[in-house]
């Protein structure tokens, strides 16, 4: 059993920051990627930040300079900090891991946390 938790979401006014934190548990061998994704109601989800195991970043254009994703190996734990947000940044954020599990190489999912920028 391999679950994501995630925390770290709330309500921020525009400009301000917050850190969201997920953390992997459960019978995990090791974690490949771990990323974050978004979705607003209705939208599809789409990627936002990815960080490899060995720490190579990559990022959508739109939160370049504002987004820093890291992850912390010994804690399976992936963070994002967001700075200098903004209103369309809103959405519910999940995270993401391709993790191996015993013999199993797979795709996992956090539950979503709320990220809502509004003055």
């Amino acid at each position: 059993q391999v679950q994501l938790v995630e925390s770290g979401g709330g309500l921020v006014q525009p400009g301000g920051s917050l850190r969201l934190s997920c953390a992997a548990e459960g019978n995990i061998r090791s974690i490949y990627s771990m990323a974050w994704y978004r979705q607003v109601p209705g939208n599809q989800r789409d990627f936002v930040a990815r960080i490899s195991s060995s720490g190579s970043t990559e990022y959508v254009d739109s939160v370049k300079g504002r987004f820093t994703i890291s992850r912390d190996n010994a804690k399976n734990t992936v963070y994002l900090q967001m700075d200098s947000l903004k209103p369309e940044d809103t959405a519910i954020y999940y995270c993401n891991a391709d993790l191996l599990r015993t013999f199993i190489r797979a795709d996992y999912w956090g539950q979503g946390t709320q990220v809502t920028v509004s003055s």
